[in-house]
C-alpha cells in the first residue's frame, strides 16, 4: 500500500464518520426564513419541505454546482 493508497482510505474514513454524523443529527432543526447567501425571503413551502434549509432553491443550486 503506497501513501495514495494511504489517503484515499483516510479520505473515505473520514466522509463515512461525517455521514453517520449527519444521519443522527435531529431533524426537527428549524428552517431559515431567509437565504443566508442572498438575503431573499425562503417560501414557507421549502422550509417546511426541507427541515433545516438556510438557502433559497437558487442559492442552493449554485452551491450544488460548485461542488
Amino acid at each position: 500500500m503506497d501513501d495514495i493508497d494511504r489517503a484515499n482510505d483516510q479520505a473515505q474514513y473520514l466522509l463515512d464518520v461525517a455521514l453517520q454524523r449527519s444521519r443522527r443529527a435531529p431533524s426537527n432543526r428549524v428552517s431559515a426564513e431567509f437565504c443566508e447567501d442572498c438575503d431573499e425571503p425562503i417560501p414557507l413551502l421549502r422550509q417546511q419541505a426541507i427541515q433545516g434549509c438556510a438557502t433559497c432553491v437558487s442559492c442552493q443550486g449554485l452551491r450544488e454546482r460548485r461542488r
